[in-house]
């Protein structure tokens, strides 16, 4: 079940234009896992040097697209938002994997799943999907953080 608009995400995260990679939250379970989307654009700054005569996004951009999904499922668990004075700070991606490029047109399905959470440590399996065809998986590691902002 999903609850969460674009202005919820915009609670939970603090990344803005152009940095925001998350569209739309299809399901989430609390402490479990995330379906979110991430439409993908000619509009996108990024196409424009990477690359003009075939446009691809950058890797690093979908594995951050996946981290951001994992930062809405941990703020959603915990019901906080960006504004209080816990922050969710990436720390490891590992296992990091590229199975075909996306580019304008594609949406990008993203999955995350809690995988262990100990001590204020929490690491994810992620993937993201175009049109059920896997584009990217990875391992990510988040941590919980106070008083930091």
């Amino acid at each position: 079940m999903s609850d969460i608009t674009i202005n919820n995400i915009l609670d939970m995260l603090p990344h803005r234009y152009p940095f925001l990679l998350i569209d739309k939250v299809l399901e989430v379970e609390a402490f479990d896992s995330i379906t979110a989307v991430k439409n993908v654009t000619i509009n996108e700054p990024f196409f424009q040097g990477h690359f003009p005569a075939q446009p691809i996004m950058p890797g690093v951009l979908i594995l951050e697209a996946m981290a951001q999904s994992t930062g809405v499922l941990a703020f959603y668990s915990h019901k906080r938002q960006c504004n209080s004075d816990a922050a969710y700070y990436l720390v490891g991606i590992d296992k990091a994997r590229f199975k075909r490029p996306v580019g304008p047109g594609d949406q990008l399905i993203i999955t995350a799943r809690l995988t262990r959470q100990l001590r204020g440590i929490y690491r994810f399996d992620a993937a993201a999907h175009v049109d059920d065809e896997l584009v990217s998986t990875a391992q990510f590691m988040t941590t919980e953080m106070e008083g930091v902002r």
